[in-house]
């Protein structure tokens, strides 16, 4: 099977003008979507809540990307840590994800850049792995139905750390480019995959990267866009715009303007998407509100309330916890909001657990989604990291 021929990977910034009028009249459109995201976000009043759950998502579908499947149950039911027996290692994998945004977030919040070792913390909770950056030679992405290598990063370490060197500069500082940042996180996305840097978890990292770098540009507060769920229902077409920049190597201006106008439609879109998740969110909150404080009259509390939406699989201990109340009383509380038809009861083991199915079936209908356009199988163009010593 022939091999891909080489591609070169640029020293950033990019020798093209990306500007061009389609890309920025998507970047407007985008920007806009991405303002009224993070203006409806406020109006949840437990930030932990959004995270929680929004985080929980993405990582669920940026695993997916890489075939790494598992069920909002599993991983509803693993936060519940009853046994261990019920966490499979597709559902690891998508809370060490979660795990990885959470921690990426709480680095960059406050200091506004990405460093390469941010970068690197990041994959290692990922991939609960130390290795850093990639060392040995042998590293290839081979398509999946047929074993075709479709493209081979660098092999020498010091050239990974020399791009990687240049891809952090790019990121922080706006002063060797002026481009947009919605444009640059595009770039970045492209550059940080073809780096290819670290053995395990590139595409997963490459895709927290995403929404930390937007994050850092304050074009949001908080690691809710669920960009993965874009790239997830367009997988074919991600795969192919990211391959046809390396196909083309040096004459790729063309390809470039495509893959950009690709990242900035999946921001508009999630972003719009998530705008109605959210608000649906808070209508569910506020109708929870009305029904269970005129039920409770004075023992209504509102930390009853957050630990339901923080927690949509709960269980008398974090009711217990949250209230600073007994577990029978927490055990009474949740048994009347189930007699109220808000809560589900279930058993698990010998435990008793309660599902928040209104909220559940956001999180179900949001997963229903169709692609934006057609685009080629899965199965063409999927691929997968190979280590050949």
């Amino acid at each position: 099977m022939q091999e891909k021929k080489t591609y070169t990977i640029p020293t950033l910034p990019l020798p093209y003008d990306l500007e061009t009028k389609e890309v920025l009249k998507q970047v407007i459109k985008a920007n806009k979507k991405l303002a009224e995201l993070k203006g409806v976000a406020q109006t949840i009043p437990n930030e932990r809540i959004l995270i929680s759950s929004l985080t929980l998502q993405e990582a669920k579908d940026s695993s997916a990307v890489e075939n790494i499947v598992t069920t909002q149950d599993d991983l509803y039911r693993a936060g519940l840590d009853f046994s261990h027996q019920f966490i499979n290692a597709a559902t690891k994998e998508v809370l060490f994800y979660r795990e990885a945004i959470n921690e990426g977030f709480r680095m960059v919040r406050n200091k506004s850049i990405l460093t390469l070792n941010d970068i690197k913390h990041v994959q290692q909770i990922l991939e609960q792995s130390s290795a850093g950056f990639r060392t040995i030679p042998g590293t290839k992405l081979m398509r999946e139905n047929d074993g075709a290598i479709v493209y081979t990063p660098p092999q020498d370490g010091q050239a990974i750390a020399k791009y990687m060197s240049n891809l952090e500069q790019f990121i922080n500082d706006d002063q060797i480019s002026q481009l947009d940042p919605l444009i640059k996180m595009a770039i970045i996305h492209h550059q940080f995959e073809s780096i290819h840097p670290f053995y395990d978890g590139n595409g997963r990292t490459g895709r927290i990267i995403n929404i930390l770098y937007l994050v850092i540009s304050g074009l949001l507060d908080l690691p809710i866009l669920y960009l993965s769920r874009y790239v997830t229902h367009n997988k074919g077409e991600y795969y192919r715009l990211i391959q046809a920049i390396r196909d083309k190597n040096t004459d790729n201006a063309t390809e470039w303007e495509a893959w950009i106008l690709f990242m900035l439609k999946g921001i508009e879109v999630t972003a719009d998407d998530t705008i109605s998740l959210v608000k649906s969110i808070g209508l569910l909150m506020a109708d929870y509100k009305n029904i269970i404080r005129t039920d409770f009259g004075s023992k209504y509390n509102h930390e009853l309330l957050n630990g339901l939406f923080y927690h949509p699989y709960t269980k008398i201990d974090h009711v217990a916890a949250n209230m600073q109340i007994s577990r029978q009383t927490a055990s009474k509380y949740l048994d009347r909001i189930v007699s109220l038809g808000l809560l589900r009861k279930e058993k698990m083991s010998k435990e008793n657990y309660y599902i928040n199915t209104r909220l559940m079936n956001l999180f179900l209908d949001f997963g229903k989604y169709e692609p934006t356009e057609p685009s080629e199988s899965i199965e063409s163009v999927h691929v997968k990291e190979s280590r050949i010593f």
